[in-house]
């Protein structure tokens, strides 16, 4: 049974971008590795991209948007670094227009149906990486634990972070409060 590992929006405007951060650049030899390590191994490695078009910056019933980011076609869209060097034309690319992924959701569920059929697990387990732990990591890793809810889902520390150190140690908490394995904290 293979594993999946999920990496998360590890694109240019959450590293040295709109919305970058320092320290967010040290993730990318990681996070490389990782990918490196379960293509070795036969696994599964897909990819979430924050998406937003170009009219980005327009309003909504008076609402300022917030600060533009991951604009389709952009650099700051593109992965970052090694990571980026890494993507496969066949690998499976999540676009999604907020935090949670409903095109991964859905292929979860999707899986976890045939393999309940069959009588086994859809995956050995789910790791997820990338950016930003608080936001987008923790939302997709509930997602991973609502669609497969026998599977192991795993956020490695090592290989996510958030602007704000504090907010990245909450999120970790809540991870582990949703018994969700958070490894290398």
């Amino acid at each position: 049974m293979k594993r999946l590992l999920i990496v998360v929006d590890y694109q240019n405007d959450f590293v040295d971008g709109a919305l970058g951060f320092e320290g967010a650049e040290l993730l990318d030899e990681r996070i490389a590795r990782k990918i490196d390590e379960y293509r070795d191994a036969g696994d599964t490695v897909c990819f979430t991209y924050d998406t937003h078009r170009g009219d980005y910056l327009e309003t909504q019933e008076g609402k300022k948007l917030p600060i533009p980011h991951c604009i389709e076609g952009t650099q700051g869209y593109e992965l970052y670094g090694e990571v980026g060097a890494k993507l496969k034309e066949s690998d499976t690319v999540y676009r999604k227009p907020t935090f949670g992924s409903v095109a991964l959701f859905e292929r979860l569920v999707e899986r976890q149906g045939v393999a309940t059929e069959v009588g086994s697990l859809p995956f050995e387990s789910i790791e997820l990486v990338g950016l930003v732990s608080n936001m987008c990591v923790l939302s997709n890793a509930v997602i991973a634990r609502t669609a497969c809810p026998d599977v192991p889902i795993i956020v490695d520390a090592n290989c996510t972070m958030a602007p704000d150190p504090a907010m990245h140690e909450k999120a970790l908490d809540v991870l582990e409060g949703l018994q969700i394995e958070v490894i290398n904290r």
